[in-house]
Formats: C-alpha cells, sequence, structure tokens
C-alpha cells in the first residue's frame, strides 16, 4: 500500500483539533516533500523521523514521499507530529499494518535513535482524544500526564520500536494506569497558625477565602504580608476532578504541569515584579498561558505591587471581570481561562514605614501620593478586600497567644460559608452579577441606610457598592444568616481602607 493515514494532535490554545496525516508513497527519485502549513520544528522532522526508522530497524523507502498535514490552513509547530508521520511512512511503505493506524493517535517526538521524547501539551490532546475513543501512544514522559485523564486507553513506549511491535501483535504494551483524584493531601501548607497577631488581616483572609474576593494588604516590610497571602490556598477547597485537570489542562501547556499526589492543590503563583505584561496576561507568536491563566482557580500573588510596571497592571483590569484571557494576533486567536483571586500585598509609602510608630518615615505627601498613583482607581475598584497590616508593637509577648487558630479550623468555617453560596445561587459571592446581588443580598433597614450613607460620604463608585454588597453578604454566610446587617455592612466598609483614605484626602484638600 503506498498510501496511509496516521491522526495527531495540534494545539490551540487550549483545544487539540485533530490532523489528519496523510503519506503518498511514488516512484521517482527520492524526495520527502512535507505541506500543510508547517513550520519549522515540524518541517524539521524529516531528518528525525528519517534516522529514527532506520535506527529502529527499518528501512526508510528510497522513493518519492509526499506528507500532507491536514486541515492545511490549521498552522502546525513544535515536534508533536514526530511519531505520527514515521509510523504513516512505515505503513505505507508496507513494513507495519496499516489497518490499525485510524483506531490510534500519536503524540511523541522522535530522537534520532527512535526513542520516543516528551512533547508540551498532552493532556487537552489526550483529553480530545479520548472524547474520539481512539487509544494514545506518547513517549513515558508524558505518562503521567496522560494517567490523568480517566477513562483513557494510553501507551507510553520507550522507542518506535515498541510501538511497531505493538501495532504488529508481536509484543503488546502494558496501558498507561490512571491517576485518580486523592481522598485527602497530605501537602505540607504553611499553617496559619504560624502568623502572631494581626487579627483584622487574618479576618480578611478568611472573608477572601470563603467569597473568593480580591485582596490587597498594606503595611510596613515585615509585618507578615507575605506569610498571610501563602496561608489562602490551604483555606481554599481542594479542586475536584473536573476542576483539577481544568488547571491541569493550562499547565500542561505550559510544560509546568506535575501529577503528583497533591495536583489537586489550587494552584499558587508568585511572579516578580519585574515580570512584563506578556508573561502575566500570556501572549506570543504562537499564544501561551500567563500568569494569570497558570494561577486559574487559584491564587495569584502580587508581592510589591506599585514596583510593577502600571502598563502591566492594568492588563489584569479585563481578566479580574471576564475571568478569562482572549489573546488575538495575526494568523491565529485563543483563549485561555483566568478564575483565579488576586492577592497583592504593598507598602503604605515608598520607605515602607508610612504611619508605623518608630516615625522613622522621611516621605513627603507629593512623594506618597506619586507612590500610590501607579496603581490606578479602576483597578482598585476592581480589588475587593483593601485591609492595614501594621507592626505589631508587642509582637514578642503574642508568642504564647493561645486565641491563635489553625488553617484547618478556619478551612472548615470557609467550606461551610462556601456550601451556603452553592446551595443559594450555585457561585461564589465574589462571582454574582447584578440580577444575583438583586435577588441574593437581601438588606435590612439599617444595612440599606448605612449603605446609602457610606455611597454619599466616600463617593463609592456603583462597582465598589457591588462590591460591599458582595462582601456583606459573604461575612453573613460566615456568620450563618441569611439577611445581611448592618454590622455586616459596617466591616465590608472597614475592609475598603484606600476608599477611606481617598475620601479623607478630599475632605483635607478639598475636590
Amino acid at each position: 500500500m503506498s498510501l496511509a493515514v496516521a491522526y495527531a494532535r495540534a494545539q490551540l490554545g487550549l483545544a487539540a483539533p485533530l490532523v489528519v496525516i496523510e503519506t503518498h508513497l511514488t516512484p521517482g527519485l527520492p524526495a520527502f516533500n512535507l505541506v500543510g502549513l508547517a513550520e519549522a520544528a515540524v518541517r524539521e522532522s524529516r531528518e528525525r523521523v528519517r534516522s529514527a526508522i532506520m535506527n529502529a530497524g527499518f528501512e526508510f523507502p528510497g522513493r518519492r514521499i509526499t506528507i500532507n498535514l491536514a486541515p492545511a490552513d490549521l498552522p502546525k509547530e513544535g515536534t508533536r507530529f514526530d511519531l505520527a508521520i514515521a509510523i504513516s511512512i512505515l505503513a505505507a511503505s508496507g513494513q507495519i499494518r496499516a489497518d490499525r493506524l485510524p483506531a490510534c493517535e500519536y503524540l511523541a517526538e522522535l530522537a534520532l535513535t527512535g526513542a520516543l521524547r516528551p512533547v508540551k501539551g498532552i493532556l487537552p490532546a489526550a483529553l480530545a482524544a479520548h472524547g474520539a475513543q481512539r487509544t494514545v501512544f506518547c513517549a513515558p514522559g508524558n505518562a503521567q500526564e496522560i494517567a490523568l485523564c480517566e477513562g483513557l486507553v494510553a501507551h507510553a513506549p520507550a522507542t518506535l520500536r515498541e510501538v511497531c511491535d505493538h501495532l504488529e501483535g508481536r509484543s503488546l504494551l502494558a496501558p498507561v494506569e490512571h491517576f485518580p483524584l486523592p481522598d485527602s493531601t497530605t501537602a505540607d501548607l504553611p499553617d496559619l497558625e504560624d502568623i502572631r497577631g494581626q487579627f483584622a488581616a487574618r479576618r480578611a483572609l478568611e472573608i477572601a477565602a470563603a467569597g473568593g474576593h480580591n485582596l490587597l494588604m498594606i503595611g510596613p516590610p515585615g509585618t507578615g504580608k507575605t506569610m498571610l497571602a501563602m496561608r489562602l490556598p490551604g483555606l481554599l477547597p481542594r479542586l475536584s476532578s473536573e476542576a483539577a485537570l481544568e488547571a491541569a489542562d493550562v499547565r500542561s501547556i505550559k510544560g509546568s504541569l506535575d501529577a503528583t499526589p497533591d495536583w489537586c492543590l489550587p494552584p499558587f503563583r508568585s511572579p516578580h515584579h519585574t515580570a512584563s505584561a506578556a508573561a502575566l496576561i500570556g501572549g506570543g507568536g504562537v499564544p501561551r498561558p500567563g500568569e494569570v491563566s497558570l494561577a486559574h482557580l487559584g491564587v495569584l500573588f502580587l508581592d510589591e505591587l506599585p514596583e510593577f510596571s502600571r502598563h502591566v497592571l492594568e492588563v489584569l483590569r479585563e481578566p479580574l471581570e471576564n475571568r478569562c484571557v482572549t489573546i488575538s494576533r495575526a494568523a491565529r486567536q485563543a483563549t485561555f481561562p483566568a478564575d483565579f483571586q488576586l492577592v497583592a500585598a504593598m507598602n503604605p509609602c515608598p520607605c515602607g514605614y508610612a504611619g508605623d510608630p518608630s516615625g522613622r518615615c522621611q516621605c513627603s505627601p507629593a512623594r506618597m501620593a506619586r507612590y500610590l498613583e501607579r496603581i490606578s482607581g479602576p483597578l482598585l475598584d476592581r480589588i475587593d478586600i483593601q485591609v492595614e497590616v501594621p507592626r505589631e508593637t508587642d509582637w514578642l509577648q503574642l508568642a504564647g497567644d493561645e486565641g491563635r487558630e489553625t488553617t484547618s479550623c478556619v478551612a472548615a468555617r470557609v467550606a461551610e460559608a462556601r456550601q451556603r453560596q452553592s446551595a443559594r445561587q450555585a457561585c461564589l459571592n465574589a462571582h454574582l452579577g447584578a440580577s444575583g446581588i438583586s435577588a441574593h443580598i437581601p438588606l435590612g433597614q439599617d444595612a440599606a441606610v448605612l449603605l446609602e450613607q457610606a455611597f454619599t460620604r466616600f463617593r463609592i463608585s456603583p462597582r465598589v457598592c457591588h462590591r460591599l454588597l458582595r462582601m456583606a453578604r459573604t461575612i453573613a454566610d460566615l456568620a450563618g444568616v441569611e439577611q445581611v446587617r448592618a454590622a455586616d455592612i459596617a466591616e465590608a466598609l472597614g475592609l475598603r481602607r484606600m476608599d477611606r483614605q481617598h475620601a479623607e484626602q478630599r475632605a483635607l484638600y478639598g475636590g
């Protein structure tokens, strides 16, 4: 048979469209033509495939070889097509049976020796192959990712020869065993009990975890802002199998997926403040996910928030609202999920000690204003909780404090509050839309009056008003009450530190 067909998968964002490798052998001078909008790495597969076939003990056809990667208008990049190309050549030349090829998909790079090497983005391709009810052949280095896909029949041979022996029925390969979601995790996460004092910040962290709210912590250096942020993942519920796979898809594309027993933990990403907009949001000629997508269903922590470029911070505004990011390029467009909780930390002034009891701050009001202006008002509007983390003057005396709660105690309250939200509205309070706010956040008379007074006094925007209502709803859920009380509104207002500061500045300087 001089014509053979094999299947592989391309990568387009989180999608893995099917690619049909059509190989045709004709008489004539030896030639190897590869068509179908193949990029440089795919075109270079000609030499890898030639050497791999010969070193696997097969004969490379001395005829004119034409390989078409269909659909021809879909860009193909990377080395994931090597194995499928080699298998189709061997089938077209009659060296292996061609009747079993349509039931399988082949996703691996070939070494010159014929060994199989792993490729990025194998998990979305495996899930798509499972939906098409095909068997997957991949490299041993991808077996751990493939094992996350329940119900998929997959094999991870070490060499091209082993793939051919399995297809011929000479030596059958054992299937890759499914890696189940563990009932509980053994991860050694930082415990909230380690934090001395900072009861207001701990309360803010609990509210943020319970309702999915964004959080900004403001305080001098060394007061525990980073320690608090690192303890947020321990307060969040473990991801379900479906959610864990959704988060794992993004990391698989990036090549950073590690399928350990703790893969169901919410991701925690902490990029350095020198990160570019493309690193944070994603980008590249071939769109790749950024930090906001790698933090999907988890936490994105931005330490030293004003030190980030203002342009970089502004790209966060749309993902915070839409919970996804679309990257458009001239040749292609890709959409990545970005449903994350933003947690940020900053100093109150350039030197870091404004308002500190030590009195060491020497920053002028103009210098402090320029420092705070690095964070735009629209971005601050999207951060629900803005809490102060002051220096504890009696920190040494807090060493024997018995009132500190552990992460497990707080996580239990967070789980109960989230269950109430799920039963009531099937989403977190932070994700409630305008209609959901009207339907699920009933206000008492005193609460409505207090909110109206705050709206006038602090000149808050309707967006901030909605966020205050969502926070108050979360506070009420933690207390186990149905109606939002005036005390809940007051506590939510107390968690908007920047709004109060701006109102005080307007009252002092006018405007």
